[in-house]
């Protein structure tokens, strides 16, 4: 006999300012190069939209999304590495999308290291094309690294 762990469902809400610690270590933990605490209280602040994730009782990841006219512009979608490979990014983005439909948003864009393959192809499943390219935008351990800049039409 083998035991199946279940997770109970992911629970996507609002992000609060008590949620920042976790974020923040879930940022710290999953990237090289990470925002800072001030980052997300900015956005906060500013009135973005900023979900978080939580599964059994805990935060598994946080999105942020830049509104704009008739645009979205998806600044940050973050799972932890301890909850990746669950589908939890893929949830995270379709509630971006959705909450870009309530604000009658036209399109989404974003900017994702052409290296972080994983993320690509998540994008690309759920309908975003690249339409650009930034050199030099990301920071990298061995000087910058480009951005494909992609977009969904809605």
């Amino acid at each position: 006999m083998s035991a199946v762990l279940k997770t109970q469902p992911l629970r996507i809400r609002p992000m609060a300012e008590a949620d920042l610690d976790a974020v923040v270590a879930i940022e710290l933990e999953a990237y090289p190069f990470p925002w800072t605490r001030g980052n997300f209280e900015d956005c906060l602040k500013s009135g973005y939209i900023c979900r978080v994730a939580e599964a059994d009782g805990a935060l598994a990841g946080y999105s942020v999304l830049m509104p704009g006219v008739d645009e979205g512009h998806v600044l940050n979608c973050c799972v932890s590495p301890h909850w990746q490979g669950q589908g939890f990014g893929r949830e995270l983005m379709l509630d971006l999308v959705e909450r870009a439909h309530d604000h009658r948003m036209g399109c989404l864009f974003l900017e994702v290291r052409p290296s972080n393959r994983r993320a690509l192809r998540l994008y690309e499943r759920l309908g975003f094309e690249a339409v650009g390219l930034r050199r030099h935008y990301y920071p990298a351990h061995e000087g910058r690294e480009d951005a494909l800049v992609m977009r969904m039409i809605l």
